[in-house]
This record gives structure tokens, sequence and C-alpha cells, in this order.
């Protein structure tokens, strides 16, 4: 389809003898939001982990804007247009902000589009412009969050990966993220969003997943999904 920006097409992987998914399909159209939602174990790391080519697809077919990805190199991929950010942040803790934020150009070589950019972080994230000659592994949690988002932001994504961005946040710098997620996107950046909590998750975005042990048992507009009684007692605590 013409805004199809990512399709994962029966895409099935897994570890060894486990078998995380099991035939998925998700789409994600230019300019949208979409969140996968599920329990630990569920694939939604896995997910991403087959999208960026962190993890072999053994079946399917992963499609970037008319491309197939599988067999590519992870640098290969992102030269593509694709960022992410990883759970747990996986910032450079010896390195500066700055030198972290650098680190998220290291492909791109124009250096006014990469000004930019960097001031478009700073205007995200102005802490991290407080903070730009600090230390990342000095930073509180919220910020170490901040600047693995604007490190992968460096990069120029057309679309942009995130694994539970708010897990171990407080609630005001939950809040933060997501705000940030929002601006994110109507700047123009497609946006797929893993997150536990669910809440936040359907709020901020404009379509839904919902995986079970590694299949796909639920989609729609996240809304919709979100009114749905069985999401509602599994992940809303409602």
């Amino acid at each position: 389809m013409a805004d199809a920006l990512l399709e994962l097409r029966n895409v099935s992987s897994g570890y060894g003898a486990i078998e995380a998914l099991k035939s998925i399909n998700i789409r994600i159209d230019r300019g949208e939001v979409v969140t996968l939602i599920g329990a630990n174990g569920a694939g939604k790391s896995t997910t991403l982990r087959n999208i960026t080519g962190l993890v072999a697809v053994r079946s399917g077919e992963v499609v970037f804007e008319g491309k197939p990805l599988n067999g590519m190199l992870t640098h290969k991929i992102t030269e593509l247009g694709i960022s992410m950010v990883p759970e747990g942040r996986a910032i450079f803790a010896n390195l500066s902000v700055m030198e972290n934020l650098e680190m998220g150009a290291y492909l791109q070589r124009d250096k006014a589009k990469n000004a930019a950019e960097l001031e478009r972080v700073f205007t995200l994230f102005p802490r991290l412009k407080e903070r730009r000659k600090q230390a990342g592994g000095t930073l509180s949690g919220g910020e170490q969050q901040m600047l693995a988002i604007g490190r992968a932001l460096m990069a120029r994504p057309r679309l942009l990966l995130l694994d539970e961005p708010s897990l171990g946040l407080a609630p005001l710098l939950v809040r933060t993220i997501f705000e940030a997620i929002d601006t994110i996107n109507k700047e123009g950046t497609t946006i797929l969003l893993v997150e536990q909590n669910a809440n936040a998750a359907l709020r901020h975005s404009h379509r839904a997943y919902v995986l079970e042990t590694g299949s796909i048992v639920m989609d729609g507009l996240s809304e919709k999904v979100a009114a749905d009684p069985r999401v509602k007692e599994a992940y809303l605590g409602d």
C-alpha cells in the first residue's frame, strides 16, 4: 500500500528451540504512532530486534518502504532510516552528553543538518543542553532516557523504535517522555512504541497491536483497543 512505511508479513522468529514470534503481521503507515502492548515475554522486544536485524527472521518478511530487510546488517538498516531506543537506554556512560549525541549522528555527513537536529534535541529536552558536558553515566534515569531518545533522533530517522521508554521512571518523567513522543511524531517521525504502561501507550498512539505469547491477538484504533474488556482486564487494571 502507498502509505505503508513498514510491514511485518507473517514473521516468525526465536532463540534456539524457543519460538518467540509466530507468523505475526504488523503494518505501520507514515506519520503514525503504533504501539505494541503485551506481557513480559510476549515477544515485543523480539519484534523490534527483527526489524533492526539484531535477531534474524526465521520465516516471513520485514519490508521498509517497499524494501525487504531480511538478512540486512543492522547499520545498513539504520542508514535506510530506522533508529531504535533500546530497553535500558544503553547510553555510553563514560562519554559526555554531547559525545553521546554525536555518536547518534555518526552516519550523517551534513554538518548543517546535524547542527539543526542537535538544536531540535535541545529544544525537546532542555535538560540535555544544560548537561551537555556531563558524563552520560552521571545523569538520572529520566535524563538518560532523554539522551537515548536524543541520540536516536540525531540519525534523523523516518521510523523511530522505542522499547519501554517509561520503564523505571517517576510519573512526572513518564509524562515528560510521552509529551516528547507526541512532539517527535507531530514533527514528522513515524513511531513504533513497545511499552508495558498500556494506559499511556494507548493514549499516545493512533493504532495498537496486542501480542500474547508470540501471536497478535488483537489490533485496531488505540481507543477501540483500550475500550475492549479483555484489554482492560489484562493490561489496564480495570
